[in-house]
């Protein structure tokens, strides 16, 4: 029975049973049930991180590789810093094992080594030079998460100039140095200069800080000191000589999260959103400089939520009736705000009032040190009284060492329980290897040695694929099949593989042409035979691969061969109810005989700008067949039509506008299916 499985599930480290509690904070009601349910801790595992490959472009659409769990940093805002401990290092070879290992099997060109603080994995830059010499030849780039400013050096900038170098990410989180004592951030304006200079001179001009306003604290000086701060950096940078950095500003409004020394806060939202606008102005004369601010409704939710008990959840059933969903994203803030306000305060409030206003209908708590917590029943391993006195501490502005290299702060973590700190000394950095390049300018490919093209269908629910995404599809399967791409030249080089005359999203094909170039193979050169099979073991049943021939190097691209596509097309037709189907079979022939008959057939087509030209459809129309109806009535019909990359293209709803300009009956276009592409000289088409 289901309450006997609960029973034994709550025996279990680490498994929370709500309905067995009672109370706040929550007490067990039922015998044999643990007084506080203690988080369970385990090592990271890397070579578990590969997971199911999307098929569509996702967020972080790339190898996440977990190189370190837990952070010992103390930031008093940071509940992630505080439910993780202790801090657990991987092995370096472990991890350059998972990620080597984990392209291969996903695919990916681009991998991300992940933690919560990166840059404190002391191996970062050993795995970091290791993984770009192993990879070097297939173009693969590392992402790192936001980076601790003050351990940014020359070792990890190196690393992270793969083939695509995107922004770099800092969070200096308050703009003054007695704040970020307040909040134990342990970073000096020493550290961020010298950090952010060396971005620079690595060759950076994209960099994006994240602050935070309504600390515990704060004044306004201290959040003028943010202004002050990136004033002071565009002073560094423009020293330097370099052009212009960019930077761009996230500025969070605080919210107190439980299990932290500042849990016990109360944000004050009319002060952070006056502070808002004082910041706004202040950093209105700053060229180069983008700020983006949170939302405080956003804010006023999480604080609200964080800080609740278990009658929240009725609430949320509330709001969620009322129209809440999707809350994080700014195009719905407005409906989701408006339905939290409603679940709680009813009808009687207007949710389109100053949200600040509104905030007084809210029970956001305001908790006092001694205080029960409705999280107390939760045993994270570090002591309360231990979070009370650090959150005395930062109100007098003292900081705690990180436990992880200095000296213990005692909060009550390492023990049998939970363990202790992983910290593995870093192994010896190798020397970062150049990739060889046939001639002097760096930027010059690798020429490639054989050219293959390939034809295929696009079929079943993946005709839903977009162009980009079944071009990633490609990549993805050369790479996972230990094909050697061959890439373009320049900062971004982007693998050879080029498709002609790309499928509308929903469309079926069955003859698509692809190009791809391969580098040299140390086993000797492929055969159609020997692609074909690696090729086929890659791609999902929907993408059947149905030739493959060698091409010269020098022979027209795909998308310059392909003179004329062949289409089969399901179109009905509305006719009086007096003619019967024998009459549609009689007309639809005479119908297309009429079409063919015709010197020319002018119609109109519109460029992406939206302007129409007329062009002669007839000119472009090389065959059409009736082939007979179908069980429902429609007509099949099958043409063949000018398919040029000059724009001499015939498509499927172009044959319906013929008709209309002859004067036939309304055509509906129902399905189209693309049969093939004719491209010159391929002498398996007739």
């Amino acid at each position: 029975p289901r309450r006997e499985v609960l029973l034994e599930l709550a025996q279990v480290l680490g498994v929370y049973v709500p309905q067995f509690y009672e109370g706040i904070p929550p007490r067990p009601i039922v015998p044999g049930v643990p007084e506080r349910i203690r988080r369970r801790v385990a090592l990271p595992q890397p070579q578990y991180s590969v997971g199911l490959v999307p098929l569509v472009e996702t967020v972080h659409d790339r190898l996440v590789m977990e190189v370190r769990r837990g952070c010992t940093r103390g930031c008093r805002f940071c509940q992630p810093g505080m439910l993780t401990r202790p801090a657990r290092d991987v092995d370096p070879e472990a991890v350059v094992e998972a990620v080597v290992q984990g392209l291969r099997k996903t695919g990916y060109n681009e991998f991300s080594l992940s933690s919560l603080s990166c840059s404190d994995y002391l191996s970062l830059p050993a795995v970091g030079a290791e993984l770009h010499n192993r990879l070097l030849r297939e173009h693969i780039a590392l992402s790192l998460p936001s980076q601790r400013v003050d351990r940014f050096d020359e070792q990890i900038a190196a690393i992270m100039k793969g083939s695509r170098r995107s922004g770099l990410t800092f969070a200096p989180e308050a703009g003054t140095q007695r704040l970020r004592d307040i909040i134990n951030k342990g970073l000096t304006d020493a550290d961020l200069i010298r950090g952010i200079r060396t971005a620079v001179q690595e060759g950076w001009d994209k960099i994006k800080l994240y602050f935070m306003i309504g600390l515990p604290g704060e004044t306004d000086a201290d959040v003028l000191g943010i202004a002050r701060t990136v004033e002071m950096l565009q002073r560094e940078c423009a020293a330097l000589g370099r052009k212009r950095v960019e930077f761009t500003l996230t500025l969070s409004n605080f919210t107190p999260k439980p299990h932290t020394p500042f849990q016990w806060h109360r944000v004050d939202y009319a002060d952070v959103q006056r502070k808002q606008a004082l910041l706004q102005k202040e950093l209105r004369r700053l060229r180069g400089v983008k700020a983006h601010f949170t939302d405080i409704r956003f804010s006023i939710l999480e604080d609200f939520i964080g800080k609740g008990d278990r009658s929240l959840g009725q609430m949320i059933e509330r709001a969620w009736r009322a129209g809440a969903g999707m809350d994080a994203w700014w195009e719905s803030i407005d409906t989701a705000y408006a339905a939290w306000v409603r679940a709680y305060c009813g009808e009687e409030v207007d949710p389109a009032a100053d949200p600040v206003a509104l905030c007084a209908h809210l029970p956001i708590r305001e908790l006092g040190l001694e205080d029960p917590l409705p999280w107390d029943h939760i045993d994270t391993g570090i002591d309360k009284k231990w979070l009370q006195k650090d959150y005395r501490r930062a109100l007098e502005a003292l900081t705690v060492e990180d436990c992880s290299f200095e000296g213990c702060s005692a909060c009550g973590i390492c023990g049998p329980g939970f363990g202790h700190n992983i910290v593995i000394p870093p192994p010896p950095v190798p020397p970062l290897q150049s990739k060889p390049t046939p001639t002097p300018d760096p930027l010059e490919p690798e020429p490639p040695a054989q050219r293959f093209r390939i034809t295929y269908g696009k079929t079943g629910d993946l005709r839903w694929l977009g162009h980009l995404d079944l071009m990633r599809l490609w990549e993805r399967a050369c790479r996972r099949a230990g094909l050697p791409l061959a890439f373009s030249g320049g900062y971004h080089p982007m693998p050879r593989l080029a498709n002609a005359n790309a499928l509308p999203i929903g469309q079926e094909g069955y003859g698509e042409i692809l190009d791809l170039e391969l580098l040299d193979r140390p086993e000797g050169p492929l055969t159609p035979e020997k692609l074909r099979a690696l090729l086929s073991e890659q791609l999902p049943p929907e993408i059947p691969i149905q030739a493959v021939q060698e091409i010269g190097l020098r022979d027209p691209s795909a998308t310059a061969a392909v003179y004329a596509a062949e289409y089969q097309l399901t179109v009905s037709c509305e006719l009086p109810k007096a003619i019967c189907v024998s009459g549609m079979e009689s007309s639809w022939p005479a119908w297309v005989t009429q079409i063919l008959d015709a010197q020319e057939i002018w119609i109109e087509k519109t460029s992406k700008s939206g302007k129409s030209s007329p062009f002669n459809a007839r000119a472009l129309l090389y065959y059409l067949e009736f082939q007979g109806l179908t069980p429902e009535g429609s007509a099949c019909l099958l043409y063949r039509g000018s398919c040029r990359n000059d724009g001499a293209y015939l498509r499927p709803t172009h044959l319906v506008q013929m008709a209309e300009s002859l004067g036939l009956p309304h055509w509906t276009l129902q399905t189209a299916k693309r049969l093939r592409l004719l491209w010159e000289h391929d002498s398996s088409q007739q």
